[in-house]
């Protein structure tokens, strides 16, 4: 009861495991700058929320003073805001800020709040985000610093 066959031993060979590495390689390849859009995509979505809240502050400080002025850090027009987060994400701490948040202009009836791109942060040089006493809102997508018609969006 002798075989002439021969032992066989289970298991992947060099090449094998060589040609898996190099899929998983291509596909990581192709998904890596999907993945970095996706959380700069995110990030953006989190300062837009943050905008919002920082208007809604902005109108709590018109109801108790009758104008937007002094809304900001030691009474002044512009600069951080002295009634909600500098940064954004606001609920993140300061060191893992993404924007900055901002008040750009403030009158007595009209403002202007902006949350730019921390420039130590991966969203430095996506563009500063706007938004106005009048419910417009712009984005700065090329980062030109100045709004041209088609960026008075979001989300174009």
């Amino acid at each position: 009861m002798y075989s002439n066959k021969k032992n066989k031993s289970a298991g992947f060979t060099l090449v094998e495991l060589m040609i898996v590495v190099a899929i998983v390689g291509i596909i990581s390849m192709l998904a890596y700058p999907s993945y970095q859009g996706f959380i700069k995509s995110s990030n953006r979505s989190a300062a837009q929320a943050d905008l919002m809240s920082l208007a809604a502050a902005m109108e709590r400080h018109k109801a108790a003073s009758y104008s937007y002025k002094k809304a900001a850090v030691s009474g002044a027009d512009t600069g951080s805001p002295a009634n909600f987060h500098k940064h954004s994400p606001s609920a993140e701490p300061y060191a893992n800020r993404k924007y900055d948040l901002l008040i750009s202009q403030a009158t007595g009836s009209t403002y202007l709040i902006e949350a730019k791109p921390s420039s130590s942060s991966a969203q430095a040089g996506d563009g500063s985000l706007f938004f106005y006493s009048d419910g417009r809102r712009a984005w700065d997508k090329d980062n030109s610093g100045a709004i041209s018609g088609a960026e008075y969006c979001w989300t174009c």
